[in-house]
């Protein structure tokens, strides 16, 4: 609603209902006509909007079911003691035209509060952006020193020229990012052992490299990022992952959310079944990981890349129970194939019943937040090395998912099933 902030001090706002359809000249004529000397000359309606000390009434109405519903706005530039008076003359109105009427006034608004209130809300804007602007332009000497140097660390690495930290050639793992920012950003912390794919397609130096090192990929949250890192995937021998939080590019983190995410990286193989795609391919074709003879320097990195390939896979059911499943995994068979398609897990009670449903984006969080009375989880989704741990640690009886990831140590106390071994 349009109010002259030039006169306007108050606002009456009133709640209007009636047992028929009116419409707004209903209305207007009513207010005017059931007030009319009501008040005396003083605060005759028509007197006080010819000379401007109360604004254009203005309705909003609407009819449902035979009735009518609405809200009535008074402008007033009168006092506060007269506008009271005016406020509640409206409310012994009892007909608009020929229907029952009942007007309850909700509130009276000093306009120049509200005024006032978005002063200070802009006042605030204004504000932070003049700090931002000084903080902008006060750059600390010794950080503007310090950029230089790190674009001076920027290497030109291999024949298609890319972007590289320093420490390439010096390091047994490598981090790979998507562009120069990227490099730039990671060597402002100290972290010199990077080097950027610079475009979708992956360079050879890249794919030569991975024959070699630990390779770690560190990619964008985003729709982008996915794209380069099933590329990567794909054509690259890729130890693990890693990514920015959803929406963020690597190029914009800060120190601490770097640590944090190449803290909490992934096996490649994980991501690969996750992404649906064939993993990287060797130069004799064999898929996947390198050989021994291949990699001289293995047992050095063997901690951090799990040995999955020596740890034995649970046995199936049909070993263990000669394909006859027990009341608990019949149950928890049918949990599963209730969240099938969902990416959804449940947690279930001793009873089998659901404490919780999560997406299984957040079912590592949940747990670590708190699993108290939680006994088995049944996942829409691939059983993780993490997820497994967190069960051990919450004395959680059984994890039933889909598939089994890569893992690099069985739980002796935890049993461990999937969508085959249910089948």
């Amino acid at each position: 609603m349009d109010i002259d902030p030039s006169t306007t001090k108050y606002l009456i706002q009133a709640k209007l209902s009636t047992d028929g359809i009116v419409e707004k000249p209903d209305i207007v004529g009513a207010i005017f006509g059931q007030t009319e000397g009501l008040l005396g000359d003083e605060l005759d309606l028509r007197d006080l909007q010819k000379s401007g000390r109360i604004g254009r009434i203005e309705v909003e109405v609407g009819s449902t079911k035979g009735k009518s519903e609405g809200t009535v706005y008074v402008p007033s530039s009168l006092d506060q003691v007269e506008t009271a008076i005016l406020a509640s003359s409206l409310e012994t109105i009892d007909r608009v035209g020929p229907c029952k009427a009942r007007i309850t006034i909700e509130k009276i608004e000093d306009v120049r509060i509200s005024k006032r209130n978005k002063i200070i809300e802009r006042a605030k804007q204004l504000l932070n952006e003049m700090i931002k602007s000084s903080k902008t332009s006060g750059l600390d000497l010794t950080d503007s020193v310090r950029q230089s140097v790190q674009i001076e660390e920027v290497v030109h690495y291999g024949r298609e020229r890319l972007p590289a930290g320093p420490n390439i050639d010096d390091s047994d793992a490598i981090i790979v990012l998507e562009g120069r920012s990227d490099v730039l950003n990671l060597l402002k912390y100290g972290i010199k052992n990077v080097i950027a794919v610079e475009g979708t397609n992956v360079p050879q130096t890249i794919i030569d490299l991975a024959r070699e090192k630990v390779v770690t990929a560190f990619v964008d949250g985003d729709r982008g990022g996915e794209l380069i890192l099933k590329e990567l995937l794909q054509v690259a021998e890729v130890d693990f992952v890693a990514r920015a939080p959803a929406g963020q590019e690597v190029e914009e983190l800060t120190q601490k959310q770097i640590v944090k995410c190449l803290r909490n990286k992934a096996p490649a193989d994980q991501f690969a079944e996750m992404l649906n795609i064939q993993s990287g391919q060797s130069k004799n074709g064999e898929k996947g990981g390198r050989r021994e003879e291949e990699r001289p320097d293995r047992h050095k990195h063997e901690e951090d890349r799990g040995r999955h390939k020596e740890q034995p896979r649970p046995k199936p059911i049909e070993e263990k129970v000669s394909k006859k499943l027990n009341p608990d995994q019949v149950r928890y068979k049918g949990v599963l194939e209730e969240l099938s398609n969902t990416s959804k897990a449940k947690l279930l009670n001793s009873s089998g019943n659901t404490m919780k449903e999560v997406h299984v984006s957040m079912l590592a969080d949940t747990l670590k937040e708190g699993a108290e009375g939680v006994t088995a989880v049944v996942l829409d989704g691939i059983i993780t090395q993490r997820i497994l741990d967190l069960a051990v640690e919450k004395n959680i009886s059984a994890i039933v998912g889909v598939k089994l990831g890569n893992i690099a140590k069985l739980p002796s106390n935890v049993e461990i099933l999937t969508k085959e071994d249910l089948s």
